[in-house]
């Protein structure tokens, strides 16, 4: 079986981030999106609510799992039996980062690749940071979330 990881703190989880699930989860037998808290931001919303939306807005791809780790992603994609990370790109600033990332865990661990989804021309300048800095200042953000968040980000 062949499985991947989309890894990413999804808070929220946006359009571009369920047009990358949706793409990756047609080149694999099994996804995994793995929700980690990132330790350099603040979290807006909890891991649960994070899990949850992702349940709720990927529910139509039958082969994904919403799952959350702690740790190293190359520690846990070895005890999962993941051998592949996905990585949504938008611009070259994401490559750049994403190459180094990729880079430093297959030089750790040789038997896991990397593959980058070129994000669609629609959603590249949509990111979790903008939509919470327009959640801020109460601007509608409703076209650029699922609309399981947005109804989630009204209520709450």
């Amino acid at each position: 079986m062949k499985r991947a990881i989309v890894p990413g703190s999804f808070d929220p989880v946006t359009l571009g981030h369920l047009d990358i699930f949706q793409r990756a989860a047609g080149m694999f037998d099994e996804l995994y999106i793995g929700v980690f808290n990132n330790i350099r931001k603040t979290p807006f919303l909890s891991v649960q609510d994070r899990m949850e939306l992702l349940r709720q807005a990927a529910a139509y791809l039958p082969n994904v799992r919403v799952v959350s780790f702690d740790g190293l992603l190359a520690e846990y994609m070895l005890e999962h039996d993941i051998r592949v990370v996905v990585r949504g790109i938008r611009s070259v600033t994401d490559y750049e980062y994403e190459q180094v990332q990729a880079q430093a865990i297959r030089s750790i661990h040789p038997e896991l690749d990397s593959i980058f989804l070129l994000g669609r021309p629609e959603y590249n300048f949509c990111s979790s940071s903008l939509v919470r800095e327009i959640i801020r200042f109460k601007g509608d953000y409703s076209r650029l979330v699922p609309d399981n968040v947005a109804e989630f980000l009204k209520n709450n």
